[in-house]
């Protein structure tokens, strides 16, 4: 299976101005592109072709008002052309599986809805350029990258390639930094054979609630840096648009936000190798988190990050040889008892603990859906981790806090 390993770079002055030119070129070849299949559209003309778009590359290189394009690798034009082809292509695909969709009587989900490219800016934050194999990037003995007319860039490696790389991305983000994205093929190997299976309930006061009995705290890490980013945000609001400074703010405010956002990755992936490593499977509820976003819970439901979770547990349970089984979100894991299986029906969210009117056992309402989760899966789990002692209940918070003070991570 193909995996990407991303680095630092930490390109010189002279490589940063060289980098800027390649953003620029692949940005102008995507847009001409872009605007000839618009106007070939308008004009009721064939549809224009990769083999034709890449022609109409190599002829504009040589007229005088496109000769600077030579400038750069003509590899990272050409893949350009490919990601204004594959946007089409995506296109093209969810137009057709909607009209199927909709001849089946709209049956099942409806296909995600994917729209035409548009066109890229020069004042877009992020940038990216490809190098392929045909471009004869190279990792030298000392450890940087040779980039063809951008020269030797010094990488942070933070750990090893598991194979040659067959491409690299180079990405410039929000917060000025650069990073090298390889793509490499990796082989799936099987962890040893782990007899414990566990299911998951995701959910806001608790990260994660595992079958097991074991209750992982929630970082919260936009909500502990939202002092820090109110402060930054409000200096940018200060500042004259276009001014350098305004610029200089805008960075800083991005900054700010990549510190989350890797504080948080992180966070993901030491959770989910621990999971993959110890249990030999894993189930998690498929939960419909862009309707969870549209309601008042929306800043705590993103900052949780549970779709980038999942997806994490679900390649490296492929790529370790563990088994991931995801259930419908339709499940009733918070009404049924995981003792007898009796469903009583719904209960509001400020109780937390309840007692089975069949069996009688009282049951943490997290760490009993946790075990629903795994049995939905067909994991035979036992449930006796589930029962609680007779006790108040805890109630759950009515509205969203302000500002949480910084929680240490534990896992109870």
């Amino acid at each position: 299976m193909q995996l990407r390993y991303n680095y630092r770079l930490y390109p010189a002055p002279g490589q940063r101005s060289a980098l800027a030119r390649a953003f620029g070129c692949a940005r102008v070849v995507f847009n001409d592109g872009l605007r000839a299949r618009q106007d070939a559209h308008a004009a009721g003309l064939a549809y224009i072709t990769d083999a034709e778009l890449s022609a109409a590359l190599t002829t504009a290189k040589g007229t005088p008002a496109r000769a600077w394009l030579g400038e750069v690798s003509a590899v990272i034009l050409q893949q350009s052309v490919a990601d204004l082809n594959t946007a089409y292509r995506r296109f093209f695909e969810y137009r057709k599986a909607l009209r199927e969709w909709k001849a089946a009587g709209r049956k099942g989900p409806q296909p995600r809805k994917v729209g035409l490219p548009r066109f890229k800016s020069r004042k877009d934050t992020r940038q990216g350029i490809r190098f392929t194999a045909n471009a004869r990037f190279k990792i030298l003995p000392d450890g940087k990258l040779r980039l063809p007319k951008i020269g030797d860039v010094p990488v942070r490696w933070s750990r090893p390639l598991p194979s040659p790389p067959s491409s690299v991305t180079v990405i410039k983000d929000s917060a000025g930094r650069y990073f090298a994205s390889f793509v490499v093929q990796a082989e799936p190997g099987a962890l040893p054979a782990a007899e414990p299976v566990v299911g998951i309930d995701l959910g806001l006061a608790h990260f994660a609630v595992l079958s097991d009995g074991r209750k992982i705290t929630s970082p919260r890490f936009l909500r502990r840096a939202e002092n820090k980013l109110r402060r930054a945000q409000r200096s940018m609001s200060r500042k004259q648009d276009g001014s350098r400074n305004r610029a200089k703010a805008r960075v800083k405010v991005a900054r700010a936000h990549g510190r989350v956002a890797d504080a948080r990755r992180e966070f993901h992936h030491q959770l989910s190798t621990a999971l993959i490593r110890d249990n030999q499977a894993v189930a998690v509820e498929d939960l419909c988190v862009k309707g969870l976003a549209r309601t008042r819970l929306a800043k705590s439901v993103h900052d949780a990050g549970w779709s980038a979770f999942t997806g994490m547990l679900e390649y490296k349970a492929r790529l370790y040889g563990r088994e991931f089984h995801r259930i419908g979100r339709f499940e009733p894991t918070s009404q049924v008892c995981s003792a007898c299986g009796v469903k009583d029906g719904p209960k509001p969210l400020h109780i937390r603990t309840w007692q089975c009117q069949a069996c009688g056992a009282w049951l943490d309402r997290d760490i009993n859906a946790a075990v629903n989760v795994a049995k939905a899966a067909g994991l035979a789990v036992t449930a006796c981790r589930a029962q609680v002692r007779p006790g108040p209940s805890v109630p759950a918070q009515r509205r969203e806090a302000g500002t949480h003070p910084k929680p240490r991570r534990e896992m109870a």
